[in-house]
């Protein structure tokens, strides 16, 4: 049954109701200065229970981990688990400031080290740092390295980066804020780059203008790109460099090493393939790791260790800072916990059952939910499919249909090069009983489109509103509350 909507904060207010009461103060009352008050706050008055019942009535009309399922393509959804929390939520990681000298902050500083030896062993590369914020800011991080790196030769002909047509929308804007051009390299039909396309954009008369290729191995569409090695070759020959987008790292723990496969510089994302989910937008951390060539023009600063003492360093050729302080350090205390709570065998495992789980999903629904790319192959983590639609049915109809069977959509209409895609990607954090429930519910759908397509388009039924016009959302927000009758 439909819960009704949770009422607005402001529609439980009662004129004269407090939520706290403050003790008498033991210092002498004295007036804030008039040009700092403000008689038009309209302020919510509620007691403590109300505010405590609103907010927990909101909570459990939301999707989250803890609750249901998210299949979330190239997003990497997993359980975070509560050790992660408790290491976050020790006093002396969780109480301490930034503005606090090296010796004040050994802990925290010992921690981000092992954290960088950790992930230095994971991926292979001989240097990481963990200042940037999220995998968008890692991204330009390393397009920022490898435009200093030709910089730094005099080499400021190349002003071209290669990028497939399957990339995560994030690879050109970066190229551009980073003062390059970006070219695009068409996919093949089993799903990896077209090497003819590539080797025309690198060779003779290209190669003295280009500065590198960015590319997600395994890609967006979930394939491994058996090619890989030669195609990193292709591009160091011609004097590029290579950027791996580690937003796929999921798939490759402990089985392989992108720094083997000869990428100059990589990002990851902690708060998605070492947990801490990043729903509603945050916090996230997009720590890069780099080759010896590119080493020391990682941002800075990264933490050192000397004798039994750590401290900040920035790398001498650093391309500087991209965030205050240590990126956001709660992050980096779940993902050091995570990989300590796994360890070696675990991390295999982790990188094994999440390709495992996604191959299980797609050889069950591939017959309505065909594959256009690569369909004849294993599939990593993840897979795209194209749904077979009929009575002028969209994929945004199944994904909003699947809310009323309890299970968070997965991205959708991602990767642009397929049509009307549906990207799924399982982790490996959920159970065999879980993902036969997400496959039934897709076969399930899959009848109601032939037999009662209004299910589906006029879905989500069970939810405490329906579909949103998200034009006017936004075209025309609603970013703060207006009592009735007033207006600013």
């Amino acid at each position: 049954m439909k819960e009704p909507p949770v009422p607005l904060i402001y529609e439980e207010s009662v004129a004269g109701r407090r939520g706290v009461t403050l003790p008498k103060p033991d210092v002498p009352l004295s007036p804030l200065p008039a040009e700092l008050l403000r008689d038009d706050l309209a302020l919510p008055e509620t007691d403590e229970l109300t505010v405590v019942r609103h907010f927990t009535r909101l909570s459990r009309q939301n999707f989250s981990i803890d609750g249901q399922y998210y299949p979330l393509g190239s997003c990497t959804m997993k359980y975070n688990p509560r050790m992660n929390e408790d290491a976050a939520g020790l006093r002396g990681f969780r109480r301490a400031h930034p503005l606090l000298g090296a010796t004040e902050n050994q802990g925290a500083l010992a921690l981000i080290w092992k954290l960088q030896e950790s992930l230095k062993k994971i991926t292979g590369f001989s240097a990481f740092s963990l200042q940037p914020a999220a995998g968008a800011q890692g991204e330009l991080a390393g397009v920022l390295m490898i435009r200093a790196y030709h910089q730094s030769r005099g080499d400021r002909g190349r002003r071209r980066i290669l990028i497939p047509d399957s990339a995560h929308g994030t690879n050109p804007a970066t190229c551009t804020m980073a003062g390059f051009t970006a070219e695009t390299i068409p996919s093949t039909p089993s799903g990896g780059l077209d090497l003819g396309a590539l080797k025309n954009a690198c060779t003779g008369e290209n190669a003295p203008t280009l500065a590198g290729l960015m590319i997600t191995n395994p890609n967006t569409l979930g394939l491994f790109e058996p090619r890989i090695r030669e195609i990193i070759a292709l591009i160091h020959d011609a004097g590029g460099l290579v950027y791996g987008d580690g937003a796929n790292m999921n798939a490759l723990l402990g089985v392989l090493k992108p720094a083997d496969l000869g990428f100059d510089v990589m990002h990851l994302n902690l708060h998605k393939t070492f947990s801490t989910p990043h729903g509603g937008g945050g916090p996230g951390a997009g720590a890069v790791g780099a080759g010896p060539l590119l080493a020391d023009y990682l941002p800075g600063p990264l933490a050192a260790k000397t004798g039994e003492t750590y401290g900040p360093v920035t790398p001498p050729r650093s391309i500087g800072r991209l965030k205050a302080f240590y990126g956001n350090f709660g992050v980096l205390v779940r993902a050091y916990a995570y990989i300590r709570l796994l360890g070696r065998e675990g991390i295999r495992r982790v990188g094994e059952q999440a390709v495992l789980n996604a191959n299980y999903i797609k050889v069950q629904i591939q017959d309505r939910y065909p594959l256009p790319f690569g369909a004849e192959r294993p599939c990593m983590h993840e897979f795209v499919a194209s749904p077979r639609l009929e009575n002028h049915l969209s994929t945004l109809d199944i994904a909003k249909r699947l809310i009323d069977y309890g299970f968070h959509p997965p991205t959708i209409y991602f990767p642009l090069i397929v049509k009307d895609a549906l990207m799924v990607e399982p982790t490996e954090t959920e159970s065999k009983e879980t993902l036969d429930a997400f496959i039934k519910a897709l076969g399930a759908i899959a009848e109601e489109a032939e037999t009662q397509p209004e299910l589906l388009s006029g879905a989500p039924h069970d939810t405490p509103v329906g579909r949103l016009d998200e034009t006017a959302a936004a075209r025309k927000p609603v970013l703060s509350y207006r009592p009735a009758g007033v207006s600013r």
